[in-house]
């Protein structure tokens, strides 16, 4: 998850008044956070400069010592998100079935989509289309890469149904990216019943038809 450190503030008087030290990373961490929330509420070009700078506390000029753009800005934001995601696939265990695999990974991401909603709206939910920039671009498809490598694993042994691999990772992507939208948006609780169902039919859609009816993990 992106991190943003807890500020400490403390009363001074005019005797006692200490300076103010500067902390640029503490600084770019706000900005982070500030863009981050309004691009996932207000959208991103309902979004302004000045209203980024007040939400983080900082003058406007700040923005422009740490970003060269606004859209820049998107865009280093964007790429941190999909780094944690696709390092959420990663750490899923290698030796586990594809079910068990994919299951870690979409429980993994759901966790995110309930600590930190925003993170999960950016990458999943928010129409960004030309904003984004090559190295964006690549970062998202690296992302849809490496759940195709967990299915086309399966697969190989199996435990997917014979068809075209990116295929059934669009299919298993738009599915999750369901109970993560109703997570994100506070429809559904983590614990909810619900997540589990879109998990067990994103698993049933693109299982090798011969496994029978008590492959999944969890019977409903």
């Amino acid at each position: 998850m992106l991190q943003l450190r807890v500020m400490a503030h403390t009363q001074s008087t005019p005797n006692s008044a200490p300076r103010r030290k500067r902390d640029p990373k503490g600084t770019r961490e706000r900005l982070v956070r500030a863009a981050l929330e309004l691009f996932t509420t207000r959208g991103y070009h309902s979004s302004t400069t000045p209203q980024i700078a007040q939400s983080a506390k900082v003058a406007e000029g700040t923005i422009y010592r740490h970003f060269e753009s606004k859209e820049h800005l998107l865009n280093e934001i964007y790429r941190a998100a999909v780094r944690l995601l696709i390092s959420l696939v990663q750490e899923a265990p290698a030796a586990t079935a594809c079910q068990e695999r994919l299951q870690h990974v979409a429980t993994a991401w759901l966790d995110l989509a309930g600590r930190d909603p925003a993170l999960i709206k950016l990458v999943f939910l928010t129409r960004l289309g030309s904003l984004l920039d090559s190295k964006s671009r690549d970062a998202r498809v690296e992302l849809r890469d490496e759940v195709s490598k967990v299915i086309a694993a399966g697969k190989s042994v199996g435990e997917v149904r014979a068809g075209t691999v990116e295929v059934w990772t669009d299919v298993w992507l738009q599915l999750v990216t369901l109970a993560m939208d109703r997570t994100a948006n506070a429809e559904w609780t983590i614990q909810h019943v619900g997540p589990q169902q879109v998990f067990d039919a994103a698993w049933d859609a693109i299982r090798a038809r011969d496994e029978g009816p008590g492959s999944s993990l969890r019977s409903m």
